[in-house]
């Protein structure tokens, strides 16, 4: 089915206790200030400066620390069913987004974006 994505953000994942100083690190360093991200209060991110993309912390509640890329897709499962054709596997399906893992083991997300947020202008279309 035809449909839409991108690579839209870079999720900084943390246990709890590292989580303020990685904000406060990553704001200085991206020079963007990251402040909660609407309902979801484990996250912390901004647009970067002169970019199209987030940055995200997020708040483990367990795990190493890592980073992990998303994609944002106006279908979510016609972009797993892409994905999945290149190789990746599903690991966790979440609310509106889907985790994933690439052919050598590192988490992404597909995280399903707002109705009409994405377009020729800003995505890519898949047929």
């Amino acid at each position: 089915m035809a449909h839409f994505s991108r690579l839209y953000a870079i999720c900084v994942d943390v246990p709890a206790h590292d989580h303020d100083a990685t904000v406060a690190f990553w704001s200085g360093a991206a020079g963007a200030e990251m402040p909660v991200v609407g309902r979801y209060p484990e996250f912390n991110g901004a647009r970067l400066p002169n970019h199209d993309m987030l940055l995200l912390a997020q708040r483990l509640g367990d795990g190493e620390a890592r980073m992990h890329l998303d994609f944002h897709t106006d279908d979510l499962d016609a972009e797993v069913a892409r994905l999945e054709a290149l190789g990746a596997t599903r690991v966790e399906r979440a609310g509106n987004w889907q985790v994933m893992r690439d052919p050598a083991g590192l988490p992404f997300c597909v995280v399903l974006d707002a109705p009409g947020t994405l377009s020729e202008a800003n995505a890519t279309r898949w047929d």
